[in-house]
Protein backbone atom coordinates (compact mmCIF):
# COMPACT_ATOMS: atom_id res chain seq x y z
CA UNK A 1 0.00 0.00 0.00
CA UNK A 2 2.91 2.09 0.65
CA UNK A 3 3.51 2.07 -3.28
CA UNK A 4 0.52 2.08 -3.78
CA UNK A 5 -0.22 5.54 -1.71
CA UNK A 6 1.94 7.71 -3.62
CA UNK A 7 0.62 6.86 -6.89
CA UNK A 8 -2.68 7.23 -6.49
CA UNK A 9 -2.82 10.17 -4.78
CA UNK A 10 -1.09 11.77 -8.03
CA UNK A 11 -3.56 10.29 -9.94
CA UNK A 12 -6.44 11.86 -7.99
CA UNK A 13 -4.87 15.54 -7.49
CA UNK A 14 -3.88 15.24 -11.78
CA UNK A 15 -7.91 14.87 -11.78
CA UNK A 16 -8.36 17.96 -10.15
CA UNK A 17 -5.76 20.39 -11.84
CA UNK A 18 -6.33 21.71 -15.47
CA UNK A 19 -4.31 19.61 -18.85
CA UNK A 20 -0.92 22.01 -18.71
CA UNK A 21 -1.02 23.77 -21.36
CA UNK A 22 1.33 23.60 -24.38
CA UNK A 23 2.83 26.00 -26.73
CA UNK A 24 0.91 27.30 -29.86
CA UNK A 25 3.06 27.75 -32.77
CA UNK A 26 2.04 30.20 -35.11
CA UNK A 27 3.43 30.31 -38.91
CA UNK A 28 3.21 33.78 -40.02
CA UNK A 29 4.50 36.13 -42.64
CA UNK A 30 3.66 39.16 -40.56
CA UNK A 31 6.39 41.49 -39.08
CA UNK A 32 8.22 41.61 -35.36
CA UNK A 33 6.03 44.46 -34.00
CA UNK A 34 2.90 42.63 -35.24
CA UNK A 35 3.30 39.20 -33.48
CA UNK A 36 5.37 40.52 -30.66
CA UNK A 37 2.30 42.51 -30.05
CA UNK A 38 -0.29 39.63 -29.96
CA UNK A 39 2.15 37.39 -28.22
CA UNK A 40 2.34 39.53 -25.49
CA UNK A 41 -0.91 40.14 -24.69
CA UNK A 42 -1.87 36.88 -25.40
CA UNK A 43 0.11 35.22 -23.27
CA UNK A 44 -0.54 37.72 -20.55
CA UNK A 45 -4.65 36.86 -21.13
CA UNK A 46 -3.40 32.98 -21.08
CA UNK A 47 -0.66 32.08 -18.53
CA UNK A 48 1.10 29.07 -18.74
CA UNK A 49 0.47 29.06 -22.90
CA UNK A 50 3.65 29.76 -24.62
CA UNK A 51 3.33 31.51 -28.57
CA UNK A 52 6.26 30.65 -30.70
CA UNK A 53 6.14 32.50 -34.02
CA UNK A 54 7.85 30.95 -37.07
CA UNK A 55 8.41 33.70 -39.57
CA UNK A 56 8.44 32.98 -43.52
CA UNK A 57 7.23 33.68 -46.12
CA UNK A 58 3.78 32.78 -46.64
CA UNK A 59 4.69 30.72 -50.47
CA UNK A 60 7.92 29.24 -47.65
CA UNK A 61 4.92 28.71 -44.96
CA UNK A 62 2.65 26.89 -47.09
CA UNK A 63 6.03 24.11 -48.35
CA UNK A 64 6.69 24.06 -44.58
CA UNK A 65 3.10 23.10 -43.70
CA UNK A 66 3.14 20.36 -46.59
CA UNK A 67 6.17 18.80 -45.84
CA UNK A 68 5.65 18.57 -42.34
CA UNK A 69 4.21 15.15 -40.65
CA UNK A 70 0.64 14.67 -39.18
CA UNK A 71 1.13 15.50 -35.33
CA UNK A 72 4.16 18.25 -35.42
CA UNK A 73 2.40 20.46 -37.46
CA UNK A 74 2.34 24.01 -36.19
CA UNK A 75 -1.55 25.00 -35.04
CA UNK A 76 -1.97 28.06 -36.45
CA UNK A 77 -1.07 29.73 -40.40
CA UNK A 78 -1.83 33.49 -40.59
CA UNK A 79 -1.29 35.27 -43.20
CA UNK A 80 -2.82 38.47 -45.39
CA UNK A 81 -3.18 36.25 -48.51
CA UNK A 82 -6.42 34.71 -49.05
CA UNK A 83 -5.58 32.52 -52.13
CA UNK A 84 -2.58 30.79 -50.05
CA UNK A 85 -5.39 29.49 -47.84
CA UNK A 86 -7.16 27.94 -50.80
CA UNK A 87 -4.37 26.35 -51.43
CA UNK A 88 -3.91 24.96 -48.11
CA UNK A 89 -7.32 23.82 -47.98
CA UNK A 90 -7.66 22.25 -51.54
CA UNK A 91 -4.46 19.88 -49.65
CA UNK A 92 -6.83 19.27 -46.49
CA UNK A 93 -3.92 20.89 -44.80
CA UNK A 94 -6.77 22.83 -42.99
CA UNK A 95 -9.50 22.05 -40.16
CA UNK A 96 -12.43 23.91 -38.88
CA UNK A 97 -12.24 25.80 -35.43
CA UNK A 98 -16.13 27.05 -35.01
CA UNK A 99 -15.59 27.97 -31.52
CA UNK A 100 -12.84 30.30 -32.25
CA UNK A 101 -15.93 32.58 -34.42
CA UNK A 102 -16.38 35.86 -33.16
CA UNK A 103 -20.20 36.13 -34.29
CA UNK A 104 -19.73 40.26 -34.09
CA UNK A 105 -18.02 40.12 -37.72
CA UNK A 106 -19.53 40.98 -40.50
CA UNK A 107 -20.19 38.20 -43.12
CA UNK A 108 -18.74 40.31 -46.41
CA UNK A 109 -16.80 43.08 -46.34
CA UNK A 110 -18.28 44.62 -50.02
CA UNK A 111 -19.04 41.77 -52.35
CA UNK A 112 -16.23 39.31 -50.71
CA UNK A 113 -16.70 36.74 -48.11
CA UNK A 114 -14.70 37.93 -44.70
CA UNK A 115 -15.34 33.85 -43.50
CA UNK A 116 -14.68 30.82 -45.58
CA UNK A 117 -18.19 29.75 -46.50
CA UNK A 118 -16.75 26.49 -45.96
CA UNK A 119 -15.42 27.10 -42.88
CA UNK A 120 -11.79 26.00 -42.78
CA UNK A 121 -10.29 29.64 -42.48
CA UNK A 122 -11.25 32.95 -40.71
CA UNK A 123 -10.90 36.99 -41.63
CA UNK A 124 -8.72 38.30 -38.98
CA UNK A 125 -7.86 41.61 -40.38
CA UNK A 126 -8.84 43.40 -43.56
CA UNK A 127 -5.91 44.28 -46.32
CA UNK A 128 -6.34 46.37 -49.18
CA UNK A 129 -3.33 46.81 -52.04
CA UNK A 130 -2.03 50.17 -53.19
CA UNK A 131 1.08 52.64 -53.62
CA UNK A 132 3.60 53.71 -50.87
CA UNK A 133 5.61 57.17 -51.27
CA UNK A 134 8.38 58.74 -49.87
CA UNK A 135 7.39 62.29 -50.26
CA UNK A 136 11.03 63.76 -49.76
CA UNK A 137 11.79 61.64 -52.41
CA UNK A 138 8.98 62.76 -54.88
CA UNK A 139 10.30 66.26 -53.60
CA UNK A 140 13.89 65.98 -54.59
CA UNK A 141 13.15 64.46 -57.90
CA UNK A 142 10.62 66.70 -59.12
CA UNK A 143 8.28 63.46 -59.12
CA UNK A 144 4.21 64.02 -59.09
CA UNK A 145 2.52 61.67 -56.21
CA UNK A 146 1.13 58.46 -57.96
CA UNK A 147 -2.43 57.61 -57.77
CA UNK A 148 -2.87 54.83 -60.04
CA UNK A 149 -0.59 51.92 -60.96
CA UNK A 150 -0.54 53.37 -64.36
CA UNK A 151 1.97 56.67 -62.79
CA UNK A 152 4.29 54.39 -62.30
CA UNK A 153 4.51 53.37 -65.59
CA UNK A 154 5.78 56.96 -66.53
CA UNK A 155 9.83 57.30 -68.38
CA UNK A 156 10.61 59.89 -65.48
CA UNK A 157 9.75 56.75 -62.73
CA UNK A 158 12.63 55.24 -64.35
CA UNK A 159 15.04 53.41 -61.56
CA UNK A 160 12.63 55.35 -58.76
CA UNK A 161 10.54 52.04 -58.18
CA UNK A 162 10.64 49.26 -55.65
CA UNK A 163 9.04 45.83 -55.70
CA UNK A 164 9.24 42.17 -55.10
CA UNK A 165 8.31 38.77 -56.49
CA UNK A 166 4.92 37.23 -55.63
CA UNK A 167 7.53 33.99 -54.93
CA UNK A 168 8.63 36.12 -52.05
CA UNK A 169 5.92 37.35 -50.57
CA UNK A 170 2.09 36.40 -50.10
CA UNK A 171 1.14 40.27 -50.04
CA UNK A 172 2.90 40.95 -53.67
CA UNK A 173 1.08 37.50 -55.49
CA UNK A 174 -2.23 39.22 -53.92
CA UNK A 175 -1.01 42.72 -55.75
CA UNK A 176 -0.11 41.10 -59.09
CA UNK A 177 -3.32 39.22 -58.82
CA UNK A 178 -5.54 42.13 -58.18
CA UNK A 179 -3.92 44.00 -61.45
CA UNK A 180 -4.21 41.29 -63.78
CA UNK A 181 -7.80 40.94 -62.23
CA UNK A 182 -8.62 44.36 -62.70
CA UNK A 183 -7.35 44.60 -66.13
CA UNK A 184 -7.55 41.10 -67.55
CA UNK A 185 -4.07 38.96 -67.93
CA UNK A 186 -2.35 40.29 -70.79
CA UNK A 187 -2.71 44.33 -69.98
CA UNK A 188 -2.25 43.11 -66.39
CA UNK A 189 0.84 41.60 -67.27
CA UNK A 190 1.50 44.65 -69.65
CA UNK A 191 1.46 46.80 -66.81
CA UNK A 192 3.57 44.35 -64.31
CA UNK A 193 6.41 44.22 -66.85
CA UNK A 194 6.69 47.74 -67.45
CA UNK A 195 6.49 49.21 -63.87
CA UNK A 196 9.11 46.11 -62.88
CA UNK A 197 11.22 48.04 -66.23
CA UNK A 198 10.83 50.52 -64.05
CA UNK A 199 12.38 49.01 -61.08
CA UNK A 200 15.73 49.58 -59.59
CA UNK A 201 15.54 46.17 -57.91
CA UNK A 202 13.45 43.23 -56.70
CA UNK A 203 13.66 42.90 -52.77
CA UNK A 204 14.25 39.22 -51.42
CA UNK A 205 10.96 39.84 -48.72
CA UNK A 206 8.13 42.05 -48.83
CA UNK A 207 8.87 44.37 -46.04
CA UNK A 208 12.00 45.23 -48.26
CA UNK A 209 9.73 47.34 -50.02
CA UNK A 210 8.26 49.63 -47.28
CA UNK A 211 11.98 49.59 -45.93
CA UNK A 212 13.25 51.00 -49.22
CA UNK A 213 10.71 53.69 -49.87
CA UNK A 214 10.97 54.66 -45.69
CA UNK A 215 14.55 55.19 -46.42
CA UNK A 216 14.97 57.07 -49.77
CA UNK A 217 16.35 53.90 -51.51
CA UNK A 218 12.60 53.78 -53.41
CA UNK A 219 10.45 56.43 -54.50
CA UNK A 220 7.94 54.43 -54.40
CA UNK A 221 6.28 50.81 -54.50
CA UNK A 222 3.47 48.69 -54.55
CA UNK A 223 2.54 47.10 -51.19
CA UNK A 224 -0.09 45.37 -48.41
CA UNK A 225 -1.49 48.66 -46.91
CA UNK A 226 -0.94 48.06 -43.54
CA UNK A 227 3.22 48.64 -44.58
CA UNK A 228 2.43 52.07 -45.39
CA UNK A 229 -0.17 53.17 -43.07
CA UNK A 230 2.08 51.61 -39.99
CA UNK A 231 5.30 54.04 -41.71
CA UNK A 232 2.64 57.13 -41.62
CA UNK A 233 1.63 56.84 -38.63
CA UNK A 234 5.17 56.03 -37.03
CA UNK A 235 6.03 59.54 -38.54
CA UNK A 236 8.23 58.27 -41.50
CA UNK A 237 7.82 61.03 -44.38
CA UNK A 238 5.19 58.67 -46.36
CA UNK A 239 1.89 58.53 -47.90
CA UNK A 240 0.06 55.71 -48.97
CA UNK A 241 -3.02 55.60 -51.78
CA UNK A 242 -5.15 52.79 -52.83
CA UNK A 243 -5.45 52.97 -56.74
CA UNK A 244 -9.02 52.58 -57.85
CA UNK A 245 -7.93 49.21 -59.63
CA UNK A 246 -8.06 47.70 -55.37
CA UNK A 247 -9.26 44.95 -53.74
CA UNK A 248 -10.34 44.83 -50.28
CA UNK A 249 -9.74 41.40 -48.83
CA UNK A 250 -9.58 39.63 -45.43
CA UNK A 251 -6.05 39.01 -44.08
CA UNK A 252 -7.12 35.14 -42.73
CA UNK A 253 -5.74 32.88 -39.74
CA UNK A 254 -6.89 28.82 -39.54
CA UNK A 255 -6.62 26.20 -37.64
CA UNK A 256 -3.54 23.78 -39.15
CA UNK A 257 -4.85 19.70 -39.46
CA UNK A 258 -2.46 17.66 -37.92
CA UNK A 259 -1.42 19.84 -35.26
CA UNK A 260 0.35 19.06 -31.87
CA UNK A 261 -2.09 21.28 -29.59
CA UNK A 262 -4.97 22.40 -31.40
CA UNK A 263 -7.26 22.97 -28.63
CA UNK A 264 -5.00 25.97 -27.34
CA UNK A 265 -4.39 26.67 -31.56
CA UNK A 266 -8.19 27.71 -30.99
CA UNK A 267 -7.68 30.31 -28.36
CA UNK A 268 -4.95 32.02 -30.25
CA UNK A 269 -7.17 32.17 -32.98
CA UNK A 270 -10.40 33.41 -30.86
CA UNK A 271 -8.37 35.87 -29.37
CA UNK A 272 -6.96 37.53 -32.68
CA UNK A 273 -10.75 38.02 -33.45
CA UNK A 274 -11.66 39.12 -30.08
CA UNK A 275 -12.20 42.78 -29.16
CA UNK A 276 -9.01 43.27 -27.37
CA UNK A 277 -7.01 41.61 -30.73
CA UNK A 278 -8.85 43.47 -32.82
CA UNK A 279 -7.66 46.81 -31.11
CA UNK A 280 -4.45 45.46 -31.37
CA UNK A 281 -4.52 46.39 -34.89
CA UNK A 282 -4.83 49.50 -34.26
CA UNK A 283 -2.02 50.38 -32.86
CA UNK A 284 0.66 53.12 -34.50
CA UNK A 285 3.22 50.43 -35.08
CA UNK A 286 0.78 47.31 -36.45
CA UNK A 287 -2.22 49.92 -38.14
CA UNK A 288 -4.22 47.23 -40.16
CA UNK A 289 -7.83 47.69 -40.62
CA UNK A 290 -9.83 45.67 -38.49
CA UNK A 291 -12.84 43.12 -39.19
CA UNK A 292 -15.17 44.08 -36.81
CA UNK A 293 -17.03 47.25 -37.62
CA UNK A 294 -15.60 50.68 -36.19
CA UNK A 295 -18.61 51.10 -34.22
CA UNK A 296 -17.90 48.09 -32.29
CA UNK A 297 -14.27 49.64 -31.47
CA UNK A 298 -14.98 53.59 -30.72
CA UNK A 299 -12.96 55.77 -29.07
CA UNK A 300 -10.31 53.51 -30.78
CA UNK A 301 -9.94 54.36 -34.54
CA UNK A 302 -7.31 57.01 -35.04
CA UNK A 303 -8.34 60.21 -36.90
CA UNK A 304 -8.23 59.73 -40.59
CA UNK A 305 -7.80 56.08 -40.76
CA UNK A 306 -8.96 54.66 -43.76
CA UNK A 307 -12.37 52.98 -43.47
CA UNK A 308 -12.34 49.59 -45.73
CA UNK A 309 -16.25 49.95 -46.17
CA UNK A 310 -15.58 52.73 -48.36
CA UNK A 311 -12.57 51.78 -49.98
CA UNK A 312 -14.48 48.29 -51.14
CA UNK A 313 -17.39 50.46 -52.28
CA UNK A 314 -15.45 52.58 -54.77
CA UNK A 315 -12.56 50.05 -55.93
CA UNK A 316 -13.29 48.19 -59.51
CA UNK A 317 -11.90 44.69 -58.35
CA UNK A 318 -14.01 42.06 -57.60
CA UNK A 319 -11.13 39.96 -56.60
CA UNK A 320 -11.84 36.44 -57.12
CA UNK A 321 -9.89 34.07 -55.05
CA UNK A 322 -10.39 30.37 -56.72
CA UNK A 323 -9.17 32.06 -59.67
CA UNK A 324 -5.75 33.39 -57.91
CA UNK A 325 -5.51 29.87 -56.66
CA UNK A 326 -6.07 27.93 -59.61
CA UNK A 327 -3.07 29.59 -61.51
CA UNK A 328 -1.00 30.62 -58.25
CA UNK A 329 2.26 28.54 -59.22
CA UNK A 330 1.95 29.89 -62.85
CA UNK A 331 1.84 33.46 -62.14
CA UNK A 332 4.65 32.81 -59.88
CA UNK A 333 6.57 31.20 -62.02
CA UNK A 334 6.43 33.29 -65.35
CA UNK A 335 6.62 36.56 -62.56
CA UNK A 336 10.09 34.91 -61.77
CA UNK A 337 11.62 34.05 -65.05
CA UNK A 338 10.12 37.03 -66.71
CA UNK A 339 11.12 39.74 -64.32
CA UNK A 340 12.69 38.73 -60.98
CA UNK A 341 15.99 36.53 -63.07
CA UNK A 342 16.11 38.96 -66.14
CA UNK A 343 15.29 42.28 -64.24
CA UNK A 344 18.60 43.75 -65.72
CA UNK A 345 17.71 42.92 -69.41
CA UNK A 346 14.36 44.21 -68.63
CA UNK A 347 16.01 47.53 -67.44
CA UNK A 348 17.71 47.40 -70.28
CA UNK A 349 15.43 47.27 -72.55
CA UNK A 350 13.10 49.40 -71.04
CA UNK A 351 15.87 52.14 -70.88
CA UNK A 352 16.52 51.94 -75.07
CA UNK A 353 12.83 52.30 -75.32
CA UNK A 354 12.36 55.59 -73.49
CA UNK A 355 15.99 57.00 -75.10
CA UNK A 356 14.69 56.41 -79.11
CA UNK A 357 11.27 58.16 -78.16
CA UNK A 358 13.15 61.13 -75.94
CA UNK A 359 15.84 61.59 -79.32
CA UNK A 360 12.99 60.76 -81.61
CA UNK A 361 10.00 63.04 -80.39
CA UNK A 362 7.22 63.41 -82.99
CA UNK A 363 9.32 61.11 -85.59
CA UNK A 364 8.31 57.95 -82.97
CA UNK A 365 4.95 58.04 -83.63
CA UNK A 366 5.16 57.29 -87.33
CA UNK A 367 6.64 55.63 -90.11
CA UNK A 368 9.91 53.21 -90.07
CA UNK A 369 10.88 54.61 -86.37
CA UNK A 370 7.51 54.02 -84.70
CA UNK A 371 7.04 51.01 -86.31
CA UNK A 372 10.80 49.59 -84.72
CA UNK A 373 9.44 50.89 -81.18
CA UNK A 374 6.12 49.04 -81.32
CA UNK A 375 8.28 45.49 -82.15
CA UNK A 376 10.10 46.98 -79.30
CA UNK A 377 7.52 47.63 -76.80
CA UNK A 378 5.45 44.22 -77.83
CA UNK A 379 9.15 41.75 -76.53
CA UNK A 380 10.10 43.49 -73.99
CA UNK A 381 5.98 44.26 -72.23
CA UNK A 382 3.72 41.46 -73.39
CA UNK A 383 3.34 38.50 -71.37
CA UNK A 384 5.20 35.14 -72.67
CA UNK A 385 1.91 33.21 -71.98
CA UNK A 386 -1.05 34.69 -73.07
CA UNK A 387 -4.28 34.76 -71.44
CA UNK A 388 -5.79 32.14 -73.83
CA UNK A 389 -3.17 29.84 -72.65
CA UNK A 390 -3.06 30.77 -68.76
CA UNK A 391 -6.91 29.91 -68.69
CA UNK A 392 -6.20 25.89 -69.83
CA UNK A 393 -6.94 23.96 -67.50
CA UNK A 394 -4.42 21.32 -68.77
CA UNK A 395 -1.60 23.69 -68.70
CA UNK A 396 -2.54 24.76 -65.19
CA UNK A 397 -2.32 21.24 -63.87
CA UNK A 398 0.74 21.28 -64.68
CA UNK A 399 1.78 23.73 -62.09
CA UNK A 400 -0.55 22.63 -59.41
CA UNK A 401 1.07 19.43 -59.60
CA UNK A 402 3.46 17.60 -57.14
CA UNK A 403 7.19 18.99 -57.71
CA UNK A 404 8.31 15.81 -56.02
CA UNK A 405 7.46 14.03 -58.93
CA UNK A 406 10.22 13.76 -61.13
CA UNK A 407 8.15 13.55 -64.20
CA UNK A 408 5.74 17.41 -63.07
CA UNK A 409 9.39 18.70 -61.70
CA UNK A 410 10.81 18.25 -65.67
CA UNK A 411 7.83 19.26 -67.61
CA UNK A 412 7.72 22.41 -64.82
CA UNK A 413 11.81 22.66 -65.04
CA UNK A 414 11.19 22.57 -68.78
CA UNK A 415 8.78 25.70 -69.43
CA UNK A 416 10.68 27.66 -67.35
CA UNK A 417 13.68 27.34 -69.10
CA UNK A 418 11.87 28.09 -72.41
CA UNK A 419 10.20 31.26 -70.30
CA UNK A 420 14.11 32.32 -69.10
CA UNK A 421 15.41 31.94 -72.46
CA UNK A 422 12.41 33.64 -74.51
CA UNK A 423 12.85 36.76 -72.02
CA UNK A 424 16.33 37.35 -72.24
CA UNK A 425 16.07 36.72 -76.14
CA UNK A 426 13.19 39.16 -76.37
CA UNK A 427 14.83 42.00 -74.18
CA UNK A 428 18.19 41.86 -76.04
CA UNK A 429 16.09 42.20 -79.14
CA UNK A 430 14.22 45.38 -77.80
CA UNK A 431 17.03 47.26 -77.08
CA UNK A 432 18.76 46.67 -80.74
CA UNK A 433 15.00 47.66 -82.43
CA UNK A 434 15.32 50.85 -80.07
CA UNK A 435 18.47 51.66 -81.06
CA UNK A 436 17.59 51.51 -84.59
CA UNK A 437 14.68 53.23 -84.21
CA UNK A 438 16.44 56.09 -82.25
CA UNK A 439 19.27 56.10 -85.16
CA UNK A 440 16.75 57.12 -88.13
Amino acid sequence: MRILRPTLAAALLATCLPALAGTVTVITSFPKDLTQAYKTAFEKANPGITLEILNKNTVAGIAFVRETPAGQRPEVFWASAPDAFEVLARDKLLVKAPDALNKNVPDKIGSYPINDPSGLYMGQALAGYGIMYNTRYLKAHKLAAPVEWKDLLAPQWFGHVGITAPSRSGTMHLTVETILQGEGWDDGWQTLLRMSGNASAVTERSFGVPDGVNNGQFAAGPVIDFFGLSSKYSKFPVEFVYPSETAIVPANIALIDGAKNSDEGKKFIAFTLSEAGQKLLLEPKISRLPVLPYDQLKGSIPEGYPNPADIAKRSKVHFDADLSQSRYYVVQSLYDQTITFRLKELQAATRAIYEAEAKLGDKARSGKAAELLAQARKLAWAPLVDGKRAADPEFLKIFAGNKKDAAVNQQITKLEGEWNGTARANYEEAVKLARQAAAL
